[in-house]
């Protein structure tokens, strides 16, 4: 049994109940056993008044105390509408709260779909969301101006590459996650004994010691708050609520595909958090602000976990980190002069590289040394235009290596990928390929798993001279690759794909799964990986840029076919399009959003200003108190533990950003098991163990009799199980139409508030939308090609299992279901009263003993009384 584990949200499944004075919120975990009730005053025209008692409620409870308010809200029979409490709608959680002239929005998650598991940790897609205006309508003060703020607001589509989860942190990467889990006993000891006074049993962790030491301690983490985007939208009930009902979203990209290796299953997944900082869109967000965070920053977390075995603390995970993100200067582009690609000016000189400073010392803050810039833009033009940015980036990084120790100096590698693309005596992926290697062993990569026996039998050069840092429970990742070109977009996803591939090889190799850290082109492994990378490059250009990736890896492989150019001009026009007119609304849209911009009564409006520049460099507003030194330029304490990062070391500072409680073993807080299964719930498959994500051994291997089965064995063009998929030219134009639709924002309309299209009778289930597991659509054909489709790839069910499966159970299936889970659940709770009988039963004994003999301790008296009923 673990010592330590996640805790849950219990507040999972939620209920909006409105009277004409109040909104009750009532909030419950999957298993409906916990209720949480929050109570939203709607008498106050624009202030925001929630009271949470922080009181958990039995199911039975929350029923009497809806009826007590259904009749106490209810009117005289004799007249009209003679009803108290309304069923308003049913949500899945809270986005958050927003106010622009009038009063306050409450922004509710209405469906959701399930997009990833990680050891068990679900992760979530946001589906749908419904805006609903608080104040009633007899206190309401209008405003002219209100429904336009609500248009813009509304432009940030909540259903397009928002993320979240109950249990696993998703602004933290994996290696934190599993690192805090492993923190020393005798430390969460002591956390727990500083947050015991927020418990109401003072004997609360005694008394899991004395039930055979079956105590398990939750830990929940401070967001990293770079990467959550409604934060300012929770910000205003933070202090108010308690801690379930803040629910933190990210934005950016998740995608997971199953790698099949001889029947065994390992899930590959791909997480791309983009920085709330600085955030907008590509000609209006260049080079950075005055606080060191820089324009497209995006962090992507490539996680390998062998999925035969779901626990955090038996399974085997791995994962590499690197980050994408504009040039830390001072410049911009001026795209009114209608240019396709218009002049760079640096805008302010920076001698002591202080913004570069501030940067580097948040990137070492997190990820520890080295930091490596790869640098992929052009260094040979003949009018000077990309190569400003370069000479100005070293000379900034010149100037401070100065200041740092030589062993963990920032490295700096200028690669100028545009010319080894033109020129014909070499392949450009190769020299990439080659310096990919290089830069993996630099900062190595993380594994919850000591070095496997195979790797000792059979040593690997490579394996030896891997860099990062090797602890008893596996390897960690120290430092990062930052990768960046001038867009950030289509050089730099490719060259993140042969990093990342190289780093696959070794996160194989790590767990066993393969005899040598290398991975082929050609194979279903890499075409597999290759296709989630094509998705995460495609949906981080078009939140930046505005349209997909102009250039590919097969554009760079040469060999796209013909067909890919004419795409590719398309997409450039679409790219040029949007920059010149709706980048605008898009970079008004996201400050109002992010709270950048905050609407007020007798100043500007957001649409009245002609710049956005103030809003994102603080210091234009006001003046700072203290000046950073341009020599000691590092936080103080980061130096000393690099090359760790500093945010995973077990201090006194780190520790504050953890909440730490003790639970029994089968707390549903900490029991993920249960939270996966659902054991007492009827569920699918298919739902429960994601059959319909995209399968290497179903969507990438020939269907081909007498085909070696290996993900690993290099295919030709034509082998691949993709060809079966009809006419794939058709294929690949239906998926980009629908990925460009799906990531367009949807068409305003200032009457409705609500941004779901459905009624709310619906809204109560999760809505499963398309069967398939990634964030992009599910591929389409033609209607001609899709008989052949089916028949190629869906198998009757007969043929499979010898019988015709039915989509629903039959009554009496469902009848022996249901005595199963009474019996399950009685059992259940004859085992927790059982466990509280003991429990009373042993405090009952100590006040006993304690009223006759108080100067005796209690701990000593629990000790007794344990060996006095051993011995019984």
């Amino acid at each position: 049994m673990p010592t330590a584990a996640p805790i849950i949200s219990s507040v999972q499944k939620l209920v909006l109940y409105e009277t004409r004075a109040r909104y009750f919120l009532v909030g419950s975990n999957h298993a409906e056993t916990k209720y949480r009730v929050l109570k939203i005053d709607r008498t106050e025209p624009k202030d925001l008044v929630i009271i949470d008692d922080k009181h958990v409620y039995t199911q039975q409870e929350v029923r009497e105390l809806l009826g007590r308010l259904d009749l106490g809200n209810r009117t005289k029979m004799g007249q009209k509408g003679s009803s108290g409490l309304f069923r308003a709608v049913s949500a899945f959680g809270v986005v958050g709260f927003v106010r622009f002239l009038e009063g306050y929005y409450i922004i509710l998650i209405t469906k959701r779909r399930k997009m990833a598991d990680i050891g068990g940790h679900a992760i979530y897609k946001i589906e749908d969301t419904n805006m609903i205006y608080i104040p009633n309508d007899s206190v309401r003060v209008t405003h002219p101006d209100e429904a336009r703020y609500l248009r813009i607001f509304q432009n940030v589509d909540l259903s397009s590459n928002f993320y979240f989860s109950y249990s696993y942190d998703l602004s933290h990467s994996l290696q934190y996650n599993l690192t805090v889990l492993r923190m020393p006993l005798e430390m969460l000891k002591t956390e727990t004994a500083q947050t015991r006074q927020e418990s109401f049993d003072i004997f609360e962790d005694e008394g899991l010691i004395t039930q055979g030491g079956s105590g398990v301690f939750g830990i929940c983490s401070e967001p990293y708050m770079k990467y959550v985007w409604n934060g300012e939208l929770l910000d205003i009930i933070k202090n108010t609520v308690h801690r379930d009902w803040l629910l933190y979203i990210i934005h950016g990209f998740c995608g997971q595909s199953k790698l099949l290796i001889y029947g065994r299953p390992v899930y590959v997944t791909l997480i791309a958090r983009r920085s709330s900082k600085f955030a907008g869109t590509r000609f209006l967000k260049r080079g950075a602000n005055c606080e060191g965070d820089v324009a497209n920053e995006v962090e992507t977390e490539q996680i390998l976990c062998d999925a035969s075995v779901m626990s955090f603390t038996a399974g085997s995970y791995s994962s590499y980190v690197q980050v994408r993100g504009s040039v830390p200067l001072y410049w911009s582009q001026d795209i009114s002069t209608m240019m396709p690609k218009p002049p760079i000016t640096l805008d302010q000189a920076d001698p002591f590289a202080h913004i570069a400073a501030l940067h580097f010392d948040q990137m070492l803050q997190r990820f520890g040394s080295p930091i490596i810039i790869l640098n992929l833009v052009k260094e040979r033009e003949k009018r000077k235009h990309e190569r400003i940015l370069s000479e100005e980036l070293v000379a900034a990084v010149t100037y401070l290596n100065q200041f740092l120790p030589p062993e963990h100096s920032i490295v700096y590698i200028p690669w100028d990928m545009a010319k080894y693309t033109k020129s014909k005596l070499c392949n450009v992926l190769d020299r990439l390929n080659v310096l990919a290697e290089s830069l993996v062993k630099k900062t190595g990569f993380f594994v919850n798993r000591p070095d496997s026996y195979c790797s000792i039998l059979r040593p690997d050069e490579k394996w030896n001279e891997l860099g990062g840092c090797v602890v008893p429970t596996g390897r960690l990742q120290t430092g990062v690759l930052r990768t960046n070109c001038v867009d950030c977009l289509d050089r730099t996803n490719t060259a993140q794909f042969m990093v990342g591939k190289c780093a696959l090889a070794y996160q194989l190799y790590s767990l066993g799964l393969i005899d040598k850290p290398n991975l082929q082109f050609d194979t279903d492994a890499v075409r597999l990986f290759e296709e989630l990378y094509e998705d995460h490059g495609d949906t981080l250009s078009l939140q930046y840029g505005g349209s997909q990736l102009v250039h590919r890896v097969k554009t760079y492989r040469k060999i796209a076919p013909w067909t890919q150019h004419s795409k590719d001009i398309m997409q450039t026009l679409s790219r040029y399009y949007s920059n010149a007119f709706s980048d605008a609304d898009r970079q008004d849209s996201i400050n109002l959003f992010l709270g950048v911009f905050h609407p007020t009564e007798g100043k500007p409006h957001l649409w009245e200003l002609p710049i956005d520049f103030y809003l994102h460099h603080k210091n234009t507003m006001r003046l700072s108190q203290t000046r950073r030194s341009y020599t000691d330029w590092l936080t103080p304490g980061v130096i000393n533990h690099l090359p760790l990062p500093y945010d995973e070391v077990t201090c006194v500072e780190n520790r504050k950003k953890l909440i730490v409680k003790k639970f029994h073993k089968y707390e549903e807080e900490i029991d993920i098991h249960s939270e996966f299964f659902r054991p007492y719930e009827l569920s699918s498959f298919d739902d429960t163990f994601c059959l319909a994500m995209t399968s290497s051994a179903r969507d990438f291997m020939p269907k081909n009799v007498g085909i070696d089965p290996s993900p690993f064995t290099v295919r030709k063009p034509d082998e691949t199980g993709k060809s079966v998929l009809g006419n794939k030219s058709n294929r690949e134009e239906t998926v980009l139409q629908r990925k460009t639709a799906a990531s367009a924002p949807p068409p305003p309309n200032e009457e409705a508030v609500s941004s779901s299209s459905e009624d709310d009778s619906g809204t109560d289930r999760e809505d499963e939308g398309s069967v398939s597991q990634r964030s992009t659509p599910v591929k389409m054909t033609d209607s001609g090609d899709s008989t052949k489709v089916t028949e190629n790839l869906v198998q009757p069910m007969k043929d499979v299992y010898g019988i015709n499966l039915s989509d629903v159970p039959s009554e009496e299936d469902l009848s022996i279901y249901t005595r199963f889970v009474q019996l399950g659940q009685h059992q259940h709770r004859q085992d927790k009263s059982n466990q509280q009988h003991c429990s009373k039963h042993l405090d009952g004994v100590i006040k006993f003993i304690f009223t006759f003999t108080g100067h005796i301790s209690l701990l000593s008296l629990k000790t007794t009384f344990m060996k006095f009923s051993l011995q019984e």
